[in-house]
């Protein structure tokens, strides 16, 4: 049975042309099939008709890098699933596993507008396992997700030198040392798999550290690299050349310092989050105007809140305040729909508002980036999920 929702006439920013335009968009089974200036004749009279002729119409926002579901709502130990403390390697770790569809941050998340998320393990581990990509609705997590393993999460820095300074990794050569091995590993225990064919007896004992890196090293996976400090952002990029991998670089604090070079490298970036004080070290040039100077240099800038860090229902008027520190304001609409799409590897399905993609929708009589601006809907799957009215 077909299910069809025809959103007309609403102002569209598609987050593909810079200028907006006034369309029908038509939805059956949950895809964007057409996009017209009108669309009548009788297989519109069969579509649930949603008037946004005073309306904007945006593509749902996503968010890049969030622990949003795995760090809960509630405080406390019982709530908080996104850091291993127990071991600084732990590639084999999937977020899937651990995230709570029924945590009410998702649920305000969507509200704000938030349809997807890529959400995962902390920093505190030189390896902390896979990213899942999910939508914001919906009781189980199985059913909610977009791409299970979208990135697997490495940091540098801070965080893995302060929490395993006691145990293993007290500086950041200890930190790139561990990954280099790691990597090193893989891909001998690769090679020996290979040499034993189907011979049981001749493979190499079974290691699921190694075989959840097996995806990084044949280019299937990026590394997702938590990074705030230029010598990072470097020691990041040094060996993902070195080794032919895959890479974001996530935070990106410091880019404001090298983005010249960041341009000239080409790896997406993720800026945030950027509100609040500077309360490590490697925080001190946090800034507003970094994912506006980033972009103007030519990256693929994406904004994150890094939620819980900023409640994830707040990642549009963290595009705002770039905007309001000298961010182009289309270029602030791409950091939260198109660039985070493709900065999590699923523009191909959301991120923007294109025949053939998930019709997920923020509709709004003003600008989301605003803080005075309420939502009238959240559309997700092409099914009206949050009313403002």
């Amino acid at each position: 049975m077909k299910e069809m929702l025809l959103i007309k006439q609403g102002n569209v920013y598609d987050a593909i042309h810079e200028e907006p335009y006034v369309a029908d968009i038509l939805v059956e089974n949950g895809k964007i099939i057409q996009i017209a200036p009108v669309l009548e004749g009788k297989i519109i009279n069969e579509a649930q008709i949603l008037d946004a002729s005073d309306m904007n119409v945006y593509p749902g926002f996503v968010e890049a890098h969030c622990h949003l579901g795995l760090d809960g709502y509630a405080i406390g130990f019982e709530g908080a699933d996104y850091n291993e403390m127990t071991d600084s390697l732990t590639p084999q770790l999937s977020a899937i596993d651990g995230l709570n569809p029924q945590d009410e941050s998702i649920r305000l998340a969507m509200e704000g507008g938030v349809t997807c998320v890529a959400a995962g393990p902390g920093s505190s581990n030189v390896l902390g396992g896979t990213f899942t990509a999910y939508k914001t609705t919906g009781k189980r997590i199985d059913d909610m997700v977009i791409r299970e393993k979208v990135a697997m999460k490495c940091a540098f820095g801070e965080n893995p030198k302060r929490c395993y300074k006691d145990k293993d990794n007290y500086s950041r050569m200890s930190t790139a040392s561990k990954l280099r091995i790691m990597l090193d590993k893989t891909i001998e225990y690769m090679e020996k798999k290979k040499a034993a064919g189907d011979d049981i007896f001749k493979k190499p004992a079974y290691d699921p550290k190694l075989e959840a890196l097996i995806p990084v090293i044949e280019g299937k996976m990026p590394l997702k690299a938590h990074a705030h400090q230029a010598n990072d952002i470097y020691t990041a990029i040094r060996i993902a050349k070195e080794y032919h991998l895959g890479l974001t670089i996530d935070h990106c604090t410091d880019g404001v310092l090298i983005a010249d070079d960041l341009a000239k490298e080409g790896f997406p970036v993720a800026v945030g989050p950027s509100f609040g004080h500077a309360t490590k070290f490697e925080l001190k040039n946090k800034s507003f105007t970094t994912p506006g100077v980033l972009a103007k240099a030519g990256c693929q800038v994406s904004i994150i809140t890094d939620s819980p860090v900023i409640p994830e229902q707040y990642l549009s008027l963290c595009a705002g305040l770039a905007v309001k520190n000298g961010m182009d304001e289309f270029d602030a609409l791409k950091a939260i729909t198109i660039n985070a799409a493709k900065h999590i590897g699923v523009s191909d399905r959301v991120g923007s508002i294109e025949i053939g993609k998930d019709a997920d929708f923020v509709i709004a009589k003003g600008n989301p980036m605003i803080s005075e601006t309420k939502l009238d809907f959240v559309i997700i799957d092409g099914v009206i999920r949050y009313s403002g009215k």
